[in-house]
């Protein structure tokens, strides 16, 4: 893997494969660049793919103090480092930064945002569900911090909870864990339309049509805020169509950043 070092002098790595256009790929809450790998292989016939791993897991370096603010640059210093037209794909928590890293670059050529993880009104998180989440870590119950989380902030099914178990992403996961409590810092964050009136590049918001309401609302609340964008709904899907829908979700990504849609 290459790695390119942040504005805190974080080291971010990546892993390049593929070739054509550029397609940096940015992944969600405790997963790492082998979140993808169920896409991978479509991806890499037609783009030169950036595969990641976010500060704190995998081959990249982290900090002592965290803040959404490092993720933004994170993202703005991978693209920026690509000399050419870069495509930017990122899903949940991922997506959330990449929209942010969007008006820090100066390269970005289409975006593609999948379900960005932000409240509108109240908290993302039930009452309490922080406290459990910490007191399951401090037991050591890695795995059901994991599936506590995916089962009652993402809204996946049993059956979509043990598919990705089966993925190689999942021993990332847990290795990641711990990262976990410090992404709640996504319930701070506040969406501002007027800092976005002039991000123009071409944008389509991927949203799964069984995704829990308060994911279609936040999709919408951006639709409405990015002047050049639309939802692309991908039928009877939720948060995870990269590993549940592989096919529709790469012929999506494709005939967007390709020209088609």
């Amino acid at each position: 893997m290459d790695k390119v070092r942040s504005k805190d002098g974080t080291l971010i790595a990546y892993e390049r494969s593929g070739s054509g256009p550029a397609l940096v790929l940015v992944h969600g809450t405790s997963a790492d660049h082998t979140r993808w790998a169920s896409v991978l292989p479509m991806l890499e016939q037609k783009f030169t793919v950036y595969a990641l791993d976010r500060r704190g897991r995998g081959q990249s370096g982290d900090s002592a103090v965290y803040s959404l603010e490092r993720e933004y640059e994170d993202i703005a210093a991978v693209v920026s480092s690509i000399h050419e037209p870069v495509n930017l794909l990122g899903h949940s928590y991922g997506a959330l930064i990449c929209l942010e890293a969007a008006l820090r670059v100066t390269n970005l050529n289409k975006l593609i945002l999948y379900e960005p993880l932000f409240h509108l009104n109240g908290s993302l998180y039930p009452p309490g569900f922080r406290a459990r989440i910490r007191s399951l870590l401090d037991s050591g119950e890695r795995e059901e911090v994991v599936a506590v989380f995916f089962r009652e902030i993402v809204g996946v099914s049993e059956d979509e909870l043990e598919g990705l178990r089966n993925e190689p992403a999942w021993a990332g996961r847990l290795a990641a864990v711990h990262t976990i409590p410090r992404e709640f810092a996504d319930d701070d964050y506040i969406l501002d339309p007027q800092r976005f009136k002039n991000l123009t590049v071409p944008t389509i918001l991927l949203q799964g049509s069984e995704s829990p309401d308060y994911l279609k609302t936040a999709t919408e609340a951006l639709q409405a805020a990015l002047p050049n964008s639309r939802i692309v709904v991908m039928p009877g899907q939720q948060h995870i169509a990269m590993r549940t829908a592989p096919e529709m979700f790469v012929r999506l990504v494709t005939e967007f950043l390709i020209g088609s849609i």
